[in-house]
């Protein structure tokens, strides 16, 4: 590596510039991705640290394979097995550090529409005074004092920062269908190819959704038991044939032309989602059969043969767990969503159909390329302004690390609650997944009867 190359890396960890990934094979990458990835990075660093401290497999093999680890518990007064450094406790403590972190600069960076401000440097650079500060609040939450004190009261905290997490993710979903709906029926106007494609995706969808309705009542019930699965489908097809018929209802159409079964599709598919993991996040229905023995109803007989190695299993689904939050994160944090969550909208008339709509039209960063010096391989596309909202990008993060906080430790189900048996199910997280399915029903029957509740105002889908 150059010494330009290497100046560009010390600045980055050092100074305000951007980060580049350090090799001139590699993609020129944007700052503001760059930016973004960063924070994200530091994210999954304590995501996964909380999921080592969930670990009592992982605390056994430290404890055998490193000498004076006892000695060194016992030193710091975190007890002979460092109780307080594992489990659910220790989760909420890091996460607590973590929650702070993206809390301070959320209040740093507010209002801040400006790349050039001193405030937005920071924001952009200084990364390895980052990692210390991270770092540094992380550890200070286990000197809190009075600690009992302080876990009963972050858990409800965290708990409302979930939500809030799960109801961001909701609405972004009810305003991703709207916006697909929009731009492909804007291609319509030019060409009738669109009409073809809004039928197949639509098509698609509701089959996923019945097939997905017919495989749960299959698996998840039988003839002489399992009511209350039975009832919790019965509700959830009732709720997409509810939302279908309001979509394409003419009350609704007359307020909202753009409204159809696109979206209702879509809000089907992802509720039939969010059912299906409520039902494998239940816990076991274990009853005696004539013989006398123990055999689990109301699940798959294929589903009991998944915990041979619990593992495996527990640490994939950590692995999916991670992935998606971390997803969520960087999908909802952008501009568009940050303005989508306001309802400002830009003009239907100035919408481009096209099949990855929620890209930006290509050609976008011609002009910035084309501006980019020799160096490191950073397109500093802020010059005009910041292209995403920064305090709005922290506080989606804090939220996160809630909800982070919450489901690794089975949310009110904490006590026994390892990575183990992360995919055990518990009461607590079936009922917080059904109650997201119910509420992103609501939320999108809203978005369709709110015209007609409130006509003097003007809504835009």
């Amino acid at each position: 590596m150059s010494a330009r190359c290497c100046a560009g890396q010390l600045a980055c960890c050092c100074g305000s510039a951007g980060c580049s990934l350090g090799c001139g094979c590699c993609p020129k990458i944007r700052q503001s991705r760059t930016t973004r990835f960063m924070y994200l990075l530091y994210f999954i660093l304590v995501v996964g640290l909380c999921c080592v401290m969930m670990a009592p497999s992982v605390t056994k093999q430290i404890r055998e394979h490193i000498p004076f680890f006892e000695d060194f518990c016992a030193g710091i007064k975190a007890g002979d097995a460092c109780e307080t450094l594992v489990g659910y406790s220790a989760v909420y403590k890091v996460c607590f550090g973590m929650a702070c972190f993206f809390f301070v600069f959320c209040l740093l960076t507010l209002k801040v529409n400006n790349s050039k401000g001193c405030r937005a440097y920071i924001h952009n650079g200084f990364w390895f005074f980052k990692l210390l500060l991270l770092g540094a609040m992380c550890s200070g939450a286990f000197f809190i004092p009075d600690q009992e004190t302080f876990l009963n009261a972050w858990r409800y905290v965290g708990a409302v920062g979930s939500v809030l997490f799960i109801g961001i993710q909701l609405l972004l979903i009810v305003e991703f269908a709207h916006k697909w709906n929009k731009n492909w029926t804007a291609g319509t106007a030019s060409n009738k190819l669109w009409y073809a494609s809004l039928s197949l995706a639509t098509l698609i969808m509701y089959s996923v959704a019945v097939g997905g309705l017919a495989l749960m009542a299959l698996f998840y019930t039988q003839g002489n038991g399992c009511l209350d699965n039975k009832i919790l489908l019965g509700v959830h097809g009732g709720l997409c044939l509810l939302v279908s018929l309001a979509a394409i209802s003419p009350c609704v159409q007359n307020r909202q032309p753009h409204s159809g079964l696109l979206q209702s599709g879509l809000i089907s598919c992802y509720v039939t989602y969010l059912t299906f993991s409520a039902l494998t996040s239940k816990p076991e229905k274990i009853v005696q059969d004539e013989h006398g023995k123990n055999v689990t109803i109301c699940v798959p007989d294929f589903g009991q043969d998944l915990h041979r190695d619990e593992n495996m299993v527990a640490w994939l689904g950590t692995l999916l767990l991670i992935v998606c939050i971390s997803y969520s994160c960087l999908t909802s944090t952008t501009r568009s969503s940050s303005d989508a969550l306001q309802r400002r909208y830009g003009a239907p008339e100035l919408e481009v159909a096209r099949c990855c709509f929620c890209f930006g039209p290509d050609g976008e960063d011609t002009e910035e390329q084309q501006n980019v010096k020799e160096g490191p391989r950073v397109i500093y596309d802020e010059k005009k302004g910041t292209v995403y909202s920064y305090s709005y990008f922290h506080s989606v993060f804090m939220l996160a690390s809630l909800y982070v906080m919450m489901t690794l430790t089975s949310w009110f189900h904490y006590e026994n609650a390892t990575i183990e048996t992360f995919l055990t199910g518990s009461w607590s997280v079936f009922w917080v997944k059904m109650a997201s399915c119910w509420m992103c029903v609501i939320l999108y029957l809203w978005t369709l009867v709110a015209p007609l509740c409130c006509p003097s105002r003007q809504f835009l889908v």
